[in-house]
């Protein structure tokens, strides 16, 4: 994964050589880990590689930083290590989901970090990509899985899955009112012929939904889409498991940046966040003992958003939600 100038929308749009993508909320990330990173020796991790705009950016400003990042897309990987390439040995980057972070980092020898970055959802570039089959706005394969080399697709998802369990990954991860709706036209189809592209799911949609839910939310297939995207991907899986990762993987003084650009991600940042900058203790003791105290102190007041300036120069920022958080303790067993 890994974005830039991005949204959850698979609305398309234009290609990387095709005017200047910028990053989301680009400078407002900087300035969040900035106080973590301007030390010697400091490590950031881009846990969301994707076109290398952020790690560009951190290595620019920060020109004693080390950036290991992350991305499970090796063609990212491969376009963005072009990009990066004039810093040379200053930025590893490294094949991994970004639940596997502690695993990376024990690779590396490296013990803990300073600032950990998180950019979530689906990348210009695999959004652009017609073959990917992200985006509804064109007919595709319907594919959406982030590492091409594993795992299954969505036309495997819509074909095999039993109806129940399609009506709750709608609902789930789309949340989807229209979901039993949706998936009965879905069943009634793939038995007359296996789903392979993204124009016949749109229109299966389109002609399944009544009216009134047509006239509100943008495209009506994009909840649809989004439920299979993070299926595919196992996203929320792989993030529950992450956040809490990246937060153990910070020094004491080192900080966090995460974009998130749907309210699923976005609720689970915020739980991890808001548990690590509570009291543990029992209610009721007149001190708090060092075990109990929060780890965490709270960088933004709730979810920071893009401003018009920038949604009006990068329409797929329109969605981002930003939370940053600061370790300022050790986790004491």
């Amino acid at each position: 994964m890994g974005r830039e100038a991005h949204s959850n929308e698979g609305g398309g749009g234009r290609r990387e050589g095709q005017g200047r993508h910028v990053p989301v909320m680009l400078q407002r990330c900087l300035d969040l880990l900035a106080p973590a990173l301007e030390g010697p020796d400091a490590v950031v991790v881009d846990c969301t590689l994707g076109l290398g705009g952020h790690s560009e950016a951190l290595l620019e400003r920060f020109p004693g930083v080390r950036l290991v990042a992350l991305d499970r897309d090796k063609e990212a990987l491969r376009l963005s290590g072009e990009r990066l390439a004039p810093h040379g040995e200053r930025a590893t980057l490294v094949h991994a989901v970004y639940d596997e972070l502690p695993e990376v980092l024990r690779k590396l020898g490296i013990a803990r970090v300073q600032g950990v970055l998180f950019d979530l959802g689906v990348s210009s570039m695999q959004l652009d990509e017609a073959d990917r089959g992200f985006a509804y706005a064109q007919d595709a394969p319907l594919d959406m899985r982030m590492d091409q080399t594993s795992g299954v697709s969505a036309a495997e998802v819509l074909n095999t899955y039993p109806p129940g369990e399609l009506v709750r990954i709608l609902r789930a991860y789309g949340e989807e009112k229209q979901a039993k709706r949706i998936v009965s036209a879905i069943v009634r189809e793939r038995e007359k012929e296996p789903f392979s592209t993204s124009a016949r799911l749109v229109e299966l949609i389109r002609d399944a939904l009544p009216q009134a839910a047509k006239r509100t939310g943008g495209n009506p297939a994009k909840r649809t889409f989004q439920a299979l995207r993070i299926e595919v991907n196992g996203e929320l899986a792989v993030l529950e498991r992450a956040i809490p990762a990246a937060v153990k993987a910070l020094d004491v003084g080192g900080r966090i940046a995460v974009l998130s650009y749907h309210s699923l991600e976005d609720r689970l940042v915020k739980q991890v966040f808001a548990a690590g900058a509570a009291t543990t203790a029992p209610p009721g003791l007149p001190v708090v003992p060092e075990r109990y105290q929060p780890r965490l102190k709270l960088l933004t007041r709730g979810a920071e958003l893009p401003t018009e300036e920038e949604i009006a120069e990068n329409r797929r920022a329109a969605p981002a939600r930003l939370r940053g958080a600061q370790r300022i303790r050790e986790d004491i067993e």
